[in-house]
């Protein structure tokens, strides 16, 4: 009686661990509102250094990413529409992104939720479908219990369905030290919507720099402005154009002012 007690909890146990940690009850309903409640809730959060595995099984520390910002996404590879449209969808913006920013300026991290299926080799697998060529951008798997914790800290929710999960569809902005800054909703989200807070963080963060340095990241700031007819990020120099005519008016004034100070004196 008491073995078959114990070999009962014994498999209760190992079915838990084996299920997705971070999922919720599938009877309770996805209540959107309060997801997006949670998800806001994250913003400000330092995300703690997990440590999970790339697509080589080999681990990879959050820490890592620390020095300059990073895009977190979180999806399941067995997911057939939201989640590889939305990486995709990522995918361009990130490649618009990097042409305004910098090659290097952030990297990207899609991570497997789904602990069972999203191994190593699945998300391999998934960056291929996704048409992703990226060396900044990592496709990440974990134990349940980090992905439990992550997921927390992300704000992101999730509940399991009898064929897959319902899911907040979120992309996190996180800064170069690990502190969450802006959460961008849905699978085909506006350009801006991602790279403007990126834009924020890559020139306008303090950084051991000059003088000079300093003002150019100001400029590239200011300047750097999405062109909505080309889809793309540009650098307006519309703005030195207006400060030389400025000057030149400035000047202008000043001579006529002083030409008829002398005349009268």
């Amino acid at each position: 009686m008491h073995r078959g007690r114990l070999a009962i909890a014994i498999a209760i146990n190992l079915l838990t661990a084996l299920l997705p940690a971070a999922a919720q009850d599938s009877s309770a309903p996805y209540d959107e509102d309060a997801a997006l409640r949670q998800s806001q809730a994250a913003i400000g959060r330092t995300l703690s250094e997990h440590t999970l595995l790339n697509r080589s099984g080999e681990p990879l520390s959050l820490a890592q990413f620390r020095g300059r910002p990073l895009v977190v996404s979180m999806i399941f590879t067995s997911c057939g529409h939201i989640c590889p449209m939305l990486t995709q969808h990522l995918g361009e913006v990130a490649e618009i992104a990097r042409e305004a920013l910098g090659e290097d300026s952030f990297s990207v991290a899609t991570v497997g939720f789904d602990t069972i299926v999203d191994t190593p080799e699945r998300m391999t697998r998934f960056a291929a479908d996704s048409g992703v060529d990226d060396r900044n951008w990592h496709f990440l798997s974990a134990d349940p219990s980090t992905i439990h914790a992550l997921s927390r800290e992300l704000g992101f929710s999730y509940f399991a369905l009898p064929k897959g999960f319902d899911h907040i569809t979120q992309t996190t902005v996180v800064d170069a030290g690990g502190r969450i800054y802006r959460q961008v909703y849905g699978q085909r989200f506006e350009t801006t919507a991602l790279v403007e807070p990126l834009k924020e963080l890559v020139f306008d963060s303090p950084r051991d720099a000059g003088l000079v340095e300093q003002w150019v990241d100001r400029l590239q700031l200011f300047c750097t402005v999405y062109d909505p007819n080309s889809g793309r990020y540009r650098f307006d120099n519309s703005i030195f154009i207006s400060i030389a005519v400025g000057l030149m008016c400035l000047g202008a004034i000043a001579f006529f002012i002083l030409y008829h100070w002398r005349d009268a004196r």
